[in-house]
């Protein structure tokens, strides 16, 4: 469940497979993953003073925008270097850390999400005289796999039929219809949020060259099955843009598409806006196949006391956490983060409500300012977070064992962007990247052994707040700059690695 190929084509957010490379309806989007570093040669002089000064050598990058750091050494916590340490910057994926963090705390690493099936009726000779509840629990990670097996369940537990109606219940968080509403509607990694997730609420659209036009299918697959779905519907439209246009009209998720930019055929995912209906949809599809009938499903705001059928249980969260921070999947740290909040007793409103509270609770419990967040994946760029705030963070998260396991191994690469696996200096770190904004948080291992927290936030949001949302996918003049901001980072991390080595 939490391999590389599931994680991935969650957090790649519109994994496409083209089959003409001039396909524009599956063109790549700028989500939230970690890109090829392109690292510049070892500073020159070894352990000691650096060459040049740390003002010096972000003047030099060439960036525009603001850059800002910060590093420290973990077992004092003394800072050994510091650039507009105080300035507040747009996070981004970092922000992740802190999600986890907070998550942690409040849940413990053992907690696991449940998915339950509800029976609000009596059961007699295998006819519930009743309905029949799909009740989400938060769990981020449930699949049409998942779906199945709890269909499955229902028919050994002898039911055959259902003579009341189907609900779904997603009331265990606030609905949400976009992570970030200033994304266009279509990128994968801004989905819907709610109480009751299906396949990172993203529907695979896939499309055909036909004898006439093409033929399309919208479908919730698994390597296992592919129940296609009602409530997400495509038409092909004769124009060449947009490339896709969206409307929630008759209880369904409507989405066009441009002919013009189809090619002979190709596949990507699309967010679903419409959670409950999608796992519901697709419920109704399995337990169909298990011989049980059901009504199309009607949301219910409270849920009943009820006899339990079935449930699924997610994984325990830390291993939710650690492959949310190496895939960066922004629909699971919005659900888990708001989870969080709820659980500490306060119902958020929305995810704007509980990024305020967690970012509360950083605050207090880390003894920093400096930290606004306004959701828990980094997606929206209004966030701030000060390289300052982060380093305590860091420091104090490393002393307490919780976070550093979590972070992904981030490889130093050499001029051409090649991984160094030789590389002296050991870097376990969260990424984070938007058009024109650039984070990356964590800790560096130096060749003498000495473990450094670090923060480094570079934004040019001046050029972020150009772009249009249409073009948000692929911005000009963004590959480049973010291409340099990455190199920067590099030069910073063998910059302290080296003068501060020990």
């Amino acid at each position: 469940m939490l391999s590389r190929r599931f994680f991935l084509s969650s957090a790649a957010a519109a994994l496409v497979v083209p089959a003409a490379s001039g396909a524009l309806a599956n063109a790549p989007t700028t989500s939230l993953r970690p890109q090829a570093r392109a690292g510049g040669a070892l500073l020159q002089g070894g352990t000691g003073a650096p060459s040049v000064s740390l003002k010096t050598l972000l003047a030099q990058s060439g960036l525009s925008g603001r850059v800002a750091c910060a590093v420290a050494e973990v077992g004092s916590g003394k800072v050994l270097e510091s650039e507009g340490s105080q300035d507040g910057q747009p996070p981004a994926s970092v922000a992740k850390a802190l999600t986890a963090l907070y998550a942690l705390e409040t849940f413990g690493a053992q907690h696991r999400f449940i998915t339950r099936l509800l029976a609000d009726g009596p059961v007699l000779g295998g006819v519930l005289k009743g309905d029949l509840i799909l009740a989400g629990g938060g769990d981020p990670m449930l699949n049409t796999d998942h779906l199945a097996q709890m269909a499955r369940a229902l028919k050994n537990a002898g039911i055959r039929e259902v003579r009341g109606g189907f609900k779904v219940w997603d009331g265990a968080l606030p609905q949400v219809h976009s992570i970030d509403s200033e994304q266009p509607d279509h990128v994968g990694y801004s989905p819907a949020v709610s109480g009751i997730a299906l396949n990172f609420n993203r529907v695979h659209f896939e499309w055909k060259r036909a004898s006439k036009g093409w033929a399309v299918t919208m479908d919730a697959r698994t390597a296992k099955y592919r129940p296609e779905v009602s409530m997400a519907r495509m038409k092909v439209a004769n124009r060449a843009l947009p490339v896709y246009t969206y409307a929630d009209r008759n209880g369904a998720d409507s989405w066009t598409v441009a002919s013009q930019a189809l090619g002979k055929g190709g596949s990507r995912w699309l967010p679903v806006r419409r959670p409950a209906d999608y796992a519901a949809d697709v419920f109704r599809t399995m337990a169909r196949a298990h011989g049980v009938k059901l009504e199309a499903a009607k949301s219910v705001q409270n849920l009943p006391q009820a006899t339990l059928l079935a449930q699924h249980h997610s994984p325990q969260l830390d291993q939710m956490l650690k492959g949310m921070l190496k895939y960066s999947n922004n629909l699971m740290a919005e659900m888990i983060g708001m989870a969080a909040t709820a659980k500490r007793g306060k119902r958020p409103r929305g995810l704007k409500d509980s990024a305020n509270e967690m970012s509360h609770w950083v605050e207090a419990r880390y003894g920093v300012s400096g930290v606004r967040l306004v959701d828990h994946s980094g997606l929206g760029d209004a966030s701030r977070v000060t390289p300052s705030a982060l380093l305590k963070v860091l420091v104090a998260a490393y002393k307490g064992g919780r976070l550093k396991p979590l972070l992904k191994e981030f490889p130093m690469r050499d001029s051409n962007g090649r991984v160094i696996k030789s590389h002296p200096i050991k870097v376990a770190a969260k990424t984070g990247t938007l058009n024109f904004v650039s984070g990356l948080g964590g800790f560096l291992t130096t060749p003498g052994g000495t473990v450094l927290a670090f923060a480094i936030f570079a934004a040019d949001t001046q050029a972020r707040a150009r772009i249009s949302r249409a073009e948000r996918e692929r911005p000009k003049g963004a590959r480049r700059w973010n291409k340099q901001a990455k190199r920067l980072q590099q030069q910073l991390i063998e910059r302290w690695g080296q003068s501060y080595g020990s």
